[in-house]
């Protein structure tokens, strides 16, 4: 923000970075907000390139960086990860999205310490044994 040269950058990006630690919306109420800052205090063009930039932000943090933080912290690969979250939003909406991860984390726990199960835990991890 501060290289578009917006009013209030360091206060509205911290504002926004706070923001996005409220999953799944605070993201979206942090680009809401500074987007309605900067339309008050410049043109409706560096509106638009802040709309692009943090939308690019989010795309990365949300499809890249929190799966590959998520799988190192509960040894879940990134991508049964992602098809998880994915899977439980549909069945079971938002709810499904907040218990995904916890409880394939505790699934592959099982998987790992049942002889029989443990291909399947494998498949959930991200570790080579």
């Amino acid at each position: 923000m501060y290289f578009l040269n917006i009013n209030y950058a360091v206060l509205l990006a911290f504002v926004a970075a706070l923001l996005n630690i409220i999953p799944f919306v605070g993201g979206v109420v942090g680009i809401l907000l500074c987007m309605l800052v900067t339309l008050v205090t410049k043109s409706p063009s560096t509106t638009l390139y802040l709309l692009v930039v943090f939308s690019a932000i989010q795309l990365i943090d949300k499809n890249v960086l929190v799966p590959k933080i998520v799988s190192k912290s509960v040894q879940i690969n990134a991508f049964v990860s992602i098809v998880v979250i994915i899977i439980s939003a549909s069945i079971w909406g938002i709810h499904g999205m907040f218990l995904s991860i916890p409880l394939t984390a505790i699934i592959k726990v099982i998987f790992d310490h049942i002889d029989t199960l443990k291909p399947w835990g494998f498949l959930l991890g991200n570790k080579i044994h």
